[in-house]
């Protein structure tokens, strides 16, 4: 049982040292870090189990400040603690602080960085799951919400994926102190409003009092009796709580406090204090699951039929999740189009399913690499727009993550416009740190998802849903950032840059153009972040700057910027004739989708032809000296 008056001592403790530290930081969100002071207090002198000392320890708890802003507490806890001086404190929102305005995992006790509302719950989530069905392990996951934050749809994909995995090692203390931002939340102190939702999807929904220690220590108790229910405790508790200046007052949010010195006096100053929680529940090793490191990846001959990125995807992590115990994959109930079903069956035990929940499909995926298992993640390119903002999130929690977004692009044909994923590549590009592949044929898709799953960051693969031709022998090495020149000559005139699936329509291209007597030099770009500048710069010195990239996705920001952009701070200036969709298409076969966004065959000859004669045409055209890949597009 916790101490009542060591509780009631550190609750003010922590209201004072997130009153300084906003005060010192001039500011900061005071206010939501007061109302939550009792709820941490009673977590911190009792129920949460964790070593300050070796955040690694795998039987830690794990707790997730959801409501960010609130880092001020969740700060002064870690100064009660003993695990970062006064100093430090004092050094919130400060350049070079480890203290930012809203928790990082610069702080060896901050799992994931929060702050972006509505994302703490459903990387819970994840960590919970990993602890039930992965780890094996009986720590717990404590996560503080807002009230306000409660209306972001992914808190309640949250809920429900709770529920339905019956995650009992999984606690939400919502602190629902009335006011948000600019005033009142949505359902202010009716507290019921949120206790039926949560029942509805088989939570323990327990109201409370959010300032009597009583009620909150039999709250955690009862959410410590684990009987197949996450549990959450809907906490009353007032904004600002404790000082005349602030408390339940509209217009105080994100501000430090005018008179703190008041504020303190009125809290009562109890001085300095440390309180230790209590150490981790035993000192057992995460599970393992058993691994076979003779698997090799699929191989795929020259001479076969045909076969789709997205199929060579999944076989690749159908292999990998057999070579590798700490490998996990998580499906968006696509499986038996990304192909994530061949996984399933390799190793039952360590797919997920998310069901349409794009936002818990990374969460969930964030909080397994939190645990130090490496997550393959699956689903329609188009749709992990719907989790664009967990995906910015992840970068900034420095998270591993290797993503494969399939049916990419018009080629998809009849789906029409809502399955086109036209944007990703330009999405994913701007996040910090990624990588982006783009695959053109099953040996390179295979090479290259092998190699994510050791990337730091977050790391994408862009996937085809046609079949494709396979171009390269199944041991063919594609190194990140590479590049490969499947045709050149010294005489050619232009270079076409592509990747995918129009990389098979720019060889087409180069076929017909040399019967014209124009030759082209023909680059896969399949490394679009990080790319291969030097094959680029080569190919601009030797085509007089004539480029022309096609892209099976909008103009801005795709793998034509990503040309354009290694040159912008070159002395070398090429000509870049971009070939992308720049309108709304509709539904239509490949074919017709690709003639119609003018990205086809044709359209890259007519393309060239006109940048080449812009120049001039250089040197004759000599067949002598060619380098071609022949096997899927004729001879030259």
């Amino acid at each position: 049982m916790v101490d009542r008056a060591t509780a009631r001592d550190l609750a003010k403790r922590l209201r004072i040292d997130s009153i300084r530290a906003t005060s010192a930081a001039g500011s900061g969100h005071s206010t939501s870090a007061m109302s939550a002071a009792d709820l941490m207090a009673v977590l911190q002198c009792g129920h949460l189990h964790y070593d300050f000392d070796s955040p690694d320890d795998p039987n830690n708890d794990h707790l997730i400040f959801s409501k960010g802003h609130a880092a001020p507490l969740l700060y002064a806890m870690f100064r009660a603690a003993g695990a970062i001086t006064d100093a430090e404190l004092l050094s919130l929102r400060k350049h070079g602080s480890r203290l930012q305005g809203h928790p990082t995992p610069a702080l060896p006790w901050v799992d994931v960085a929060t702050g972006s509302l509505g994302q703490g719950l459903p990387i819970g989530v994840g960590i919970a799951l990993a602890g039930k069905r992965l780890d094996q392990l009986p720590y717990r996951v404590w996560v503080l919400c807002g009230d306000s934050e409660m209306t972001e749809g992914s808190i309640w994909e949250a809920m429900e994926q709770a529920g339905h995995a019956r995650l009992d090692n999984l606690v939400c203390i919502l602190d629902t102190n009335r006011l948000g931002q600019r005033g009142p939340t949505m359902h202010g102190w009716d507290l019921a409003a949120f206790t039926r939702r949560a029942r509805a999807f088989g939570w323990q929904a327990l109201a409370i009092d959010g300032h009597d220690l009583s009620s909150i220590e039999n709250a955690y108790v009862a959410a410590e009796e684990a009987d197949g229910r996450p549990t959450i405790i809907v906490a009353r508790t007032r904004k600002g709580r404790g000082a005349s200046e602030t408390e339940d007052v509209e217009g105080k949010h994100g501000r430090p406090l005018e008179d703190p010195e008041r504020a303190i006096a009125e809290i009562g100053d109890v001085g300095p204090i440390k309180v230790v929680p209590p150490k981790p529940r035993g000192h057992a090793i995460p599970h393992r699951f058993t691994a076979d490191g003779s698997v090799s990846r699929p191989r795929y001959p020259l001479d076969g039929d045909a076969v789709a990125t997205r199929r060579a995807f999944g076989e690749t992590a159908a292999a990998l999740v057999r070579r590798h115990g700490d490998v996990v994959v998580l499906d968006g109930e696509v499986g038996n189009s990304t192909y994530l079903e061949l996984a399933r069956a390799a190793a039952p035990e360590r797919h997920f399913q998310m069901f349409i929940a794009e936002q818990q499909l990374v969460a969930s995926a964030v909080g397994f690499q939190v645990r130090g298992w490496r997550p393959i993640l699956a689903t329609f390119a188009a749709f992990f727009t719907r989790a664009y903002d967990f995906i910015r999130m992840a970068a900034i929690s420095e998270a591993n993550l290797c993503m494969c977004g399939t049916h990419a692009g018009v080629s998809i044909g009849e789906d029409g416009p809502s399955q086109m994923a036209i944007e990703d590549i330009a999405a994913l590009r701007a996040i910090t740190g990624s990588t982006v592949l783009y695959p053109s044929d099953p040996n390179q898709a295979a090479a290259l998802l092998e190699q994510m799953i050791d990337l730091p960051g977050i790391s994408y693969l862009r996937a085809t849903r046609a079949a494709l031709p396979t171009l390269y022998e199944p041991d063919e090495e594609f190194p990140i950032g590479g590049a490969k020149v499947l045709r050149q000559s010294d005489a050619d005139q232009v270079t076409l840059v592509a990747a995918g699936y129009t990389l098979h329509e720019a060889l087409r291209a180069a076929g017909r153009l040399a019967r014209e007597g124009i030759s082209a030099r023909v680059i896969d770009l399949y490394s679009v972040k990080p790319l291969d500048f030097e094959a680029l710069k080569t190919a601009a010195q030797e085509t007089d700057g004539r480029f022309v990239t096609v892209e099976d996705h909008r103009p801005e920001g795709g793998l034509g910027s990503a040309v354009l952009d290694a040159f912008a701070d070159s002395d070398l200036r090429p000509r870049v004739v971009k070939l992308a969709v720049r309108d709304l298409p509709g539904s239509g076969t490949p074919e017709e989708l690709l003639a119609a966004s003018g990205i086809d065959a044709q359209a890259i000859v007519e393309a060239a032809k006109r940048i080449v004669v812009s120049r001039g045409y250089g040197p004759p055209f000599a067949g002598a000296g060619v380098r071609t890949m022949e096997r899927r597009y004729g001879p030259t």
